[in-house]
Formats: C-alpha cells, structure tokens, sequence
C-alpha cells in the first residue's frame, strides 16, 4: 500500500470539523431553547458557554489532526455532541425558579475543559499506545493504589453511604474512575504476553478449559484485592465494573467461551454472598424488586421511583426543554441526568443519547479489531467493554433493569473525576484508532520497533472470530508489518 499524502487526508478532517459543528449546535440549540422556556430570553452565560464550548472542540480537532491524523473522526464529536447535551441540561437545572442544590453549569464546563485539556496532553505525551506495555506492573500497583486511597484516615470521607472520595484541602477525586484505566493497561499487557498460556494449559472440568493457578495468579489477586477494598467502601457499582472489565478482557485474550461461563458463575455467587452479608447490598435489591412499596417510596427508594415517573411523563417525544420537573429528583445533574433528560427529551431523545454511545463503543471495537498488535487490540477493546458496561449498569439501574449501583452516565453526569478519567479512555481510544488506521507504510509518530520484548508465549490475540495467526497475518501481511507483528506471527498459536 502507498503512502497517502496528507492531502489525501483531508476529507477526514473536513467530515470531523462538519460533525463538531452539528454536535455543538445541538447543545447550543438546547441551550437557546432551556432560556426561552424559563426565562423567555437567552440564558445568563450563553455566549461565554458556547464560545468556550467551541473553542474547546475545535482545538480538541486541531490536535488531534495534528498529533493523531489518521485518528477516527467519529469519536470526538460524538463525546462531544454528549457534552454539550448535558451542559444544556445542567443549565436548565441551574436556571430552574425552584433552585435545584448542587447544578452548576459553570463548573460542569470548567471539568469540561480540564478533560479536554488532559486528552490533548495525552495525545503528545503517548507517540505510540504500545509503549504503554512498558507499565503494566507499575500500572498494576498505581490502580491497586487508588482504589485503597479512600481507606485511608484522614484522606477518605463517606459521602451518601459509599467511602469513595478522597479529599485533599478544598478538592475531592473519586479515584477509582482512574483505577479502571490502570487496571485496563495491566490487563492488556498482562494477558498479551501470558495468552497462550493461559488459553491452552491447564485441565479441562465439564468441557471447560481452566488455567493453571500460577498463570492466573497475578490478576486474580488485583482482582481479589480490589474488589474486596471496593467492597468495603460500599462501592459496588465499581466492584461490578472492575468484575466485567476482568472477565470481558481474558474472553478477549483466549476467545474462550468458558471464561463468560466461569464469570457468570462467580459473579451470581458473589452476588448471592453479598446480598446475604451486607445490609445495604440486600437495601439495594429491596428497591429494585418492590420500589413503590409504601414503606420506601417516601425513603430509600424516593430517588428512583421519582425518576420513574420523570421518564414516564416524557412519554415518547419528552415535555420540552425547560418543561419538566427535575427538582424533584435527587442528584438529577448527576447520578440521574438520564432520567431528568428522559422528562423533557422523552423516549425518542434517550434513544439517540444511547445511539450515541453505541456509535463510540462500536468504532472502539472496530479499531481493536483493526489494530496491528495484540496489545492494542486488547487495550482498545477493553477500554470500550468497560465503557459500555458502565452505560448498562447505570440506565439499567434507572430503568429498573438491574439494581442501583452509585455508578454515572460517561461525558453527561456533572463530576470532576468522572469527566476526566473517560476523556483519557477518549484519548488512549483515539491513538489506537490512528494505529488501526495508518498506513503501514508511514510510521507511528515517534514510534518503537520493538517497544517491548516479545513474550516467550505469544502475543497473538484472537478478536472478532479470527484464529490467532490468521487474524496476525491479515493484519501485518502487504501492510509492511513492524518486528513486533512478525514475532507475534511466528510466535501464535492456530487454534
């Protein structure tokens, strides 16, 4: 394949600067409309909202042009089109007569920004995803690390029930939002380099293949230990997400279809144990089973039945912007943002919002699918697993699929640490896609020839349905493979 002139290029960049545009005058627009139903004119701020909302996106472009060219040109404007949704929201929130404690759309675009902000930095700061194999133990350490931050005295504070927030002066983090994508990097680089290992030794129980203890050791205690901190700062919404990352990862790295069994399995015991040990876990799935019970509708289960009928009062084309009753759920801006934009976008705008995240969850796959290492395949994978994972658990927890978890919506929900940590998943997306996308005749900017050494097993993964080798040597064949596939072809193991 030819190298593409930059020039060639440029309908990338053209079709991503059209999609910005229509992203933010969606949010601009609910904007617009949220000041003339509650204050019949334009909303205090409107201008200085929408000037730095564009500022942002469009610089967010410029650098991403930049430093990652070949780079997906859907990703962005569609995080950003959610941005700018749930900034026309917070707003409404802040501007409603009644006063709804704790919406401030000022501080929704100053995290906004600092996330845009560190997503940039990331995209110089990583030349090439695969010198993040470099770090896997030390990210292994800095998310066990995390995660344990809540416990310590002094530092951690229980807030609604849940020990998940640190506070240092007049700033407060939710550090296991950062956990996710350590843990994300220990695992791809973990199981590139044990996969062979791990998918073929061991002995077979019930038509299963089951791994040796010593090959499995290292993430099942990470895993172990972080769920069991998790589950003593009564996060079990993170505990759940952490699970599947950890299960939903080996299915991707051994294409073994025992490990969704074996995870099925352990994730119903674990349930069952929880749910008989903790008092707070059995509260959880009272709500969820019976909330309009009379003796927890004025209590426990007050959130989530008022947002029941917030959604069911949008029916199917939603009240309006600035014509529903969102003071009358609790944490509305974050933790149930889905059900105040359900009241006034109705049935029909929680399907786009939803399309929406399918669209970033889908081109996350397909670049794992299409990038050249085992290491990124995985990486990507995971990152867009674990993202659409957190979709499920938290509408499906409004909607009363499954019960609540604490956990928020990504990009929508009004919270520092939230924010930050999925604009980073955003980046680390983006510079893989730009992997699965060049060229193999232009090389990665700055990028390494071998950045690691090649494991003694392999690092062929099998994603989409391909068996290892074919799916190496598709990848690498008359695209002027790297060192690192060639060993990575040599090396796999044909199932």
């Amino acid at each position: 394949m030819s190298a593409l002139r930059p020039e060639e290029n440029a309908p990338t960049r053209v079709a991503e600067a059209i999609l910005l545009v229509v992203a933010l005058a969606l949010g601009m627009g609910g904007m617009w409309m949220v000041g003339y139903s509650i204050q019949d004119g334009l909303p205090e701020g409107f201008w200085t909202y929408s000037i730095v909302l564009a500022a942002l996106a469009f610089t967010a472009h410029i650098v991403l042009r930049l430093r990652a060219p070949y780079a997906d040109q859907v990703i962005l404007p569609a995080v950003i089109l959610l941005n700018s949704v749930s900034m026309a929201m917070i707003l409404r929130q802040d501007l409603d007569p009644a006063g709804i404690d704790g919406a401030n759309a000022s501080r929704h675009l100053m995290w906004t920004a600092l996330g845009i902000i560190v997503a940039c930095v990331a995209l110089f700061a990583i030349k090439d995803h695969r010198s993040l194999r470099r770090l896997t133990y030390t990210a292994m350490i800095v998310g066990i690390v995390l995660v344990i931050l809540p416990l310590v005295p002094g530092l951690g504070r229980e807030i609604n029930g849940a020990q998940i927030w640190i506070f240092i002066g007049p700033f407060s983090a939710q550090p296991a939002e950062f956990a996710k994508i350590a843990f994300a990097v220990f695992f791809a680089g973990y199981l590139v380099a044990n996969r062979d290992t791990l998918a073929l030794a061991g002995k077979k129980f019930l038509g299963l293949q089951l791994p040796r203890l010593r090959d499995l050791g290292p993430i099942l205690i990470v895993w172990a230990v972080s769920l069991a901190v998790l589950v003593g700062e009564k996060d079990l919404g993170t505990s759940l997400l952490f699970f599947g990352l950890f299960v939903g990862m080996l299915y991707l790295a051994t294409d073994r279809v025992g490990w969704i069994v074996i995870g099925l399995t352990m994730f119903a015991g674990g349930a069952v144990l929880a749910w008989s040990i903790f008092s707070h876990v059995q509260l959880r799935v009272n709500i969820w089973l019976d909330a309009l019970n009379p003796d927890l509708m004025n209590g426990p289960s007050y959130q989530l039945v008022q947002g029941l009928f917030a959604m069911s009062y949008g029916g199917m084309f939603g009240a309006g912007w600035g014509e529903g009753y969102p003071e009358y759920i609790p944490f509305a801006f974050s933790d149930f943002i889905y059900a105040s934009l359900g009241e006034e976008l109705g049935l029909t705008g929680l399907l786009a919002i939803l399309l929406i995240y399918l669209v970033i969850v889908q081109r996350g796959l397909r670049h794992a699918i299409g990038v050249r290492d085992g290491f990124g395949k995985l990486l990507a994978g995971g990152l867009a697993f674990v993202m659409a994972l957190q979709l499920f658990v938290v509408v499906g927890g409004i909607t009363r699929v499954i019960p609540l978890t604490g956990l928020t919506l990504p990009f929508m929900a009004q919270g520092g640490s939230s924010l930050l940590a999925n604009w980073i998943v955003i980046a680390l997306m983006l510079r893989i896609s730009d992997a699965a996308r060049r060229p193999s005749a232009l090389p990665t900017r700055g990028a390494l020839a071998d950045p690691v050494p090649a494991a003694a097993n392999g690092d062929a993964i099998a994603v989409g349905g391909a068996g290892p080798v074919q799916a190496e040597t598709e990848a690498g064949a008359g695209r002027g493979a790297t060192p690192d596939d060639a060993t990575q072809i040599v090396r796999g193991v044909d199932r």
